[in-house]
C-alpha cells in the first residue's frame, strides 16, 4: 500500500469517527456485519444522548493465527534466527536432539540475546503486528540493522513442531531472572506466560524448544541446510563479523563458501507518489552446489521473498539480491507476494536478470581462457592466431564456454589422446560454426551403423581419407541429381511451357560433358577449335551459334540450333581430340539432310589446314535433339557401331545421333548400380535445386512466371521479351 493510499484510509477513519451515524439503523445502533470465522467482536455501547455509538475491538481467531505458522522448514528456522538476531545476539546455535531410534525428538534454537523482560512478555505475545520494531530502525543495545517488524516470526515455530517453548532469562537491575513460555498448535491463541525466578550466573538469551515435529526434516541436515542458511544470512554475516550461527555443530560461515562477490546499482523504481527509490544488485557466487535464487530484499539486504531464475550460465551457482525500500514497502502493504503484478519491480527484476547473465557470460570465458591455453599449449586448439573482428570474437568465446563445459561434464574428456581431443574440438568447431544440425545427422548416422559396416569404414579409411570417400559419393549423388533435373527440363510438360531459353542447356552442358560419355569427361575449351568450327559454319547454318553466350534478339526470333565444343589434350603434342555436338532446335526431327550436313561439317573441319596436318588428332561430332525419323534409324543400324549409335568411323572422325532420351537413358544405366548401393532417393524438386545451386548464374531468368506469355512457331519456341547479355 502506497503512503497516499494510507493517508486516504486515515482520513476516512478520522471522517468515520467524527461522522453522525445516527441514519445507519432504524434503533440507532451500528448494523454489523462480519465473518465470525476471523475476527472476534468485543462490543461496548456508549449512550451518547439522542444516539447510541458502539466501538468494536477486533480479536484475532485461531485459524487467522495458522495462516501465520504456514512456511517451508528452512523459512521456519531462519525467521527464529531473525529474532535471534533482533534480540541483540552475537551468537545462535541450532541442534537436534536425538530420539533414540535415528530420529529428531526436538529442535533447539539456543541464542545469547537479551531476552525478552517478562513483564514485556504479555504484551509480546499478545499482539500480532504492532511490533517493537516498527518503532525503530536498529536494535537497543548494538546498533544492527533489524530484520522483524510485524511479530509474526515467532508463529513459523509450528511448522516444524506442534509445541514450541520459550525458556527466556534476561537481566533486570543486573540480576538475571528466568521464566517460561508455552503455546500449543491446537490452542495457538492462547499463550501461557510462567512466573519469573531468579538465575543467578545465568548468561542472557532465548532458547526455543520444538516439540511433537511434524517429520524428520532431512532438509535440516547440516549437509543440506548450511548452504541454504549461507545464502539467507550471507549479506547479514558479511556486516556484522562478530555474529555466528551453528547448526548440529557446522558453523554457517558466508566466507568459506563465497567464490565471488559482485555489486552494482540499476535504475531506480519510482513509486506511486513519484518518490525514487534506490535499487542495488548484489551477485554472490558459491564455491558449493544450490539453487540459483533472486531474493527480493529490503535495503539492507535481508531477504523478504524470492524469485526462482532459469539461467543458462554453466555450472555456476550463485545466490542474487535485489535490495531496495520500494521492496521493503511492498512487503509492509502485503503485495510482495504478488510482485509480478508490479510493473515498476518486474522491470527492476529483468535489469538484474541480465546483469546476473552478463556477470556468468564473463566468468565463464574468464574460466575458459585457462583451460584454452592448456589446449593451445598441446596444439590441439582449433583456432590459429587472434580473432579480428567482433562476429569472430563472439564466435571464439562462445566456442571456449561451450568446450569447457563439455570438459567439465565429462572428466574422461582430458584424459584422453591429443589427437582424440582435437577430433572432438573440431566437431565442437564445425557445430557451432556452420549448422548444428549437420553435425548431429553425420554423428547420428555414423553411431547407428552396424558393427560390421563401422569396421569397414574404419578399414576403408585407413586406405583412403574420409573427404575422399566423400567427394567420390558426392560426384556420384550430383551426377543423377542432375540427371533427374535434365529429364524433366527437357520432358516435363510444365517445365517445358516454363523454359523461356532453351539454349541455356548449351552453357550447363559444356561443364556436363560426361553426359556424353565418360570418355568425354574433363575436357576443356579451345579458342583455335572455335575459331575453325565458327569459319565452317556455313556447312550447316549461317545462324548456327557456336560456343558463345546466348543473346535473346527479340519476340520474333525462335531457338536457333546450337553447338559446343571441348578439346582433350594427352600427354603428348600430337595426342589430340576434339569434341563437337550440335543440339538442334526443339521440336526438330533429325532427317537425312542433317545428318548430311553434319557429315559435311565434319569434313571441312578435319581438312582445316590449322588441323589437317595433326597426325594424332581426332575428331567426334555428335548431332542431337528430342527424336529422328525412320530414315537416320536405318542408317544407324547400318552404321559402324549401332551400339553407340555412330554413323562414320575413321582413324580421325567419327560421327554420331542421339536423342535426349537415350543419352538419360544411358547414363541412368551407367549409374544404376551405384545408385542402388548409395540407396539415393531425390526428387524433381530437390534436382532442380540442385541445379539452381549449381549453375545459378546460367539459369538465372531461364524459367518464365505462368503469366509469361508464350509464342510459338513450326520451327522455335520464340523468346520472351527484348533483352541483352
Amino acid at each position: 500500500m502506497s503512503r497516499r493510499c494510507r493517508r486516504s484510509l486515515g482520513e476516512r477513519d478520522v471522517a468515520f469517527r467524527n461522522a453522525d451515524h445516527s441514519a445507519l439503523s432504524p434503533c440507532g445502533s451500528v448494523e454489523r456485519t462480519y465473518n465470525p470465522r476471523f475476527l472476534a467482536l468485543s462490543e461496548v455501547v456508549r449512550d451518547t444522548g439522542d444516539t447510541m455509538q458502539e466501538e468494536v475491538k477486533v480479536e484475532v481467531r485461531p485459524d487467522f493465527l495458522a495462516r501465520q505458522a504456514k512456511a517451508q522448514p528452512i523459512q521456519a528456522l531462519a525467521e527464529l534466527i531473525w529474532n535471534s538476531l533482533d534480540a541483540d545476539a552475537t551468537s545462535v546455535n541450532i541442534e537436534f536432539e536425538p530420539d533414540g531410534i535415528g530420529g529428531i525428538s526436538r529442535i533447539v534454537v539456543a541464542d545469547n540475546g537479551d531476552g525478552i523482560p517478562r513483564e514485556e512478555a504479555r504484551q509480546v505475545f499478545k499482539n500480532l503486528g504492532g511490533s517493537w520494531k516498527t518503532l525503530r530502525l536498529t536494535t537497543p543495545r548494538l546498533n544492527r540493522m533489524l530484520h522483524g517488524r510485524e511479530g509474526r516470526g515467532r508463529f513459523k515455530a509450528f511448522a516444524l513442531g506442534g509445541v514450541v517453548d520459550w525458556k527466556i532469562i534476561y537481566a533486570k537491575d543486573g540480576t538475571p531472572f528466568r521464566y517460561d513460555v508455552a503455546v500449543l498448535e491446537q490452542q495457538i491463541e492462547r499463550v501461557r506466560v510462567g512466573e519469573e525466578a531468579p538465575a543467578p550466573g545465568a548468561a542472557t538469551g532465548v532458547t526455543v524448544v520444538i516439540s511433537e515435529l511434524k517429520r524428520q526434516f532431512s532438509s535440516l541436515q547440516p549437509e543440506n541446510a548450511v548452504q541454504e542458511l549461507s545464502e539467507i544470512f550471507a549479506i547479514y554475516l558479511k556486516d556484522y563479523r562478530n555474529v555466528t550461527i551453528t547448526i548440529a555443530g557446522e558453523r554457517i560461515d558466508p566466507d568459506r563458501a563465497i567464490a565471488g562477490t559482485w555489486n552494482f546499482e540499476l535504475a531506480p523504481i519510482a513509486d506511486d507518489d513519484g518518490e525514487q527509490h534506490p535499487v542495488d544488485l548484489e551477485i554472490i557466487e558459491w564455491r558449493g552446489q544450490t539453487r540459483r535464487t533472486l531474493y527480493l530484499c529490503n535495503e539492507q539486504g535481508f531477504p523478504l521473498s524470492q524469485v526462482e531464475t532459469r539461467f543458462h550460465v554453466g555450472d555456476f551457482h550463485f545466490s542474487a539480491y535485489l535490495k531496495s525500500s520500494f521492496i521493503s514497502e511492498l512487503h509492509q502493504d502485503g503485495r510482495l507476494d504478488l510482485a509480478e503484478m508490479v510493473p515498476a519491480l518486474v522491470a527492476s527484476i529483468e535489469e538484474a536478470r541480465a546483469k546476473i547473465k552478463e556477470v556468468f557470460r564473463n566468468r565463464a570465458a574468464e574460466r575458459a581462457r585457462i583451460v584454452v591455453d592448456e589446449w593451445k599449449e598441446w596444439k590441439v586448439y582449433p583456432y590459429e592466431g587472434d580473432p579480428v573482428t567482433p562476429v569472430e570474437k563472439a564466435e571464439r568465446q562462445i566456442f571456449d564456454i561451450v568446450a569447457v563445459t563439455v570438459q567439465d561434464a565429462s572428466p574422461e574428456f582430458s584424459d584422453t589422446a591429443s589427437k582424440q581431443t582435437a577430433l572432438h574440438l573440431r566437431l565442437l568447431r564445425h557445430a557451432i560454426e556452420r549448422s548444428p544440425a549437420e553435425l548431429q545427422l553425420i554423428l547420428d548416422q555414423v553411431l547407428k551403423l552396424p558393427k560390421r559396416k563401422q569396421k569397414e569404414l574404419a578399414e576403408l579409411l585407413n586406405e583412403t581419407t574420409l573427404a575422399g570417400i566423400i567427394s567420390a559419393a558426392t560426384l556420384v549423388a550430383d551426377r543423377l541429381k542432375f540427371l533427374e533435373a535434365l529429364r524433366f527440363i527437357l520432358f516435363d510438360y510444365e517445365a517445358r511451357q516454363k523454359l523461356r531459353e532453351r539454349s541455356q542447356l548449351h552453357k550447363i552442358l559444356e561443364q556436363n560433358t560426361w553426359i556424353f560419355g565418360e570418355e568425354y569427361n574433363l575436357w576443356a575449351s579451345d579458342k583455335d577449335l572455335t575459331t575453325v568450327l565458327k569459319v565452317h559454319r556455313d556447312k550447316l547454318d549461317s545462324d548456327l551459334v557456336i560456343d558463345d553466350p546466348v543473346k535473346v534478339i527479340n519476340k520474333a526470333r525462335g531457338i536457333v540450333d546450337l553447338m559446343l565444343s571441348r578439346a582433350q589434350r594427352r600427354h603428348r603434342a600430337d595426342d589430340l581430340e576434339h569434341l563437337v555436338i550440335e543440339l538442334k532446335a526443339p521440336k526438330v526431327t533429325i532427317n537425312a539432310e542433317h545428318l548430311n550436313q553434319i557429315e559435311g561439317y565434319a569434313l571441312a573441319v578435319e581438312e582445316d589446314p590449322r588441323f589437317n596436318r595433326v597426325e594424332g588428332l581426332r575428331w567426334h561430332f555428335w548431332i542431337i535433339s528430342d527424336a529422328y525419323n525412320k530414315q537416320v534409324e536405318a542408317r544407324i543400324r547400318g552404321g559402324p557401331d549401332p551400339q553407340r549409335r555412330l554413323i562414320q568411323r575413321t582413324d580421325r572422325v567419327k560421327v554420331g545421333v542421339k536423342t535426349w532420351g537415350e543419352i538419360l537413358e544411358e547414363n541412368n544405366a551407367r549409374l544404376q548400380f551405384v545408385k542402388e548401393k548409395l540407396e539415393h532417393r531425390v526428387d524433381d524438386g530437390q534436382a532442380l535445386a540442385f541445379l539452381q545451386e549449381r549453375h545459378r548464374e546460367l539459369l538465372e531468368g531461364v524459367l518464365i512466371n505462368d503469366d509469361e506469355q508464350i509464342e510459338t512457331t513450326d520451327d522455335a519456341v520464340l523468346e520472351g521479351p527484348s533483352s541483352e547479355s
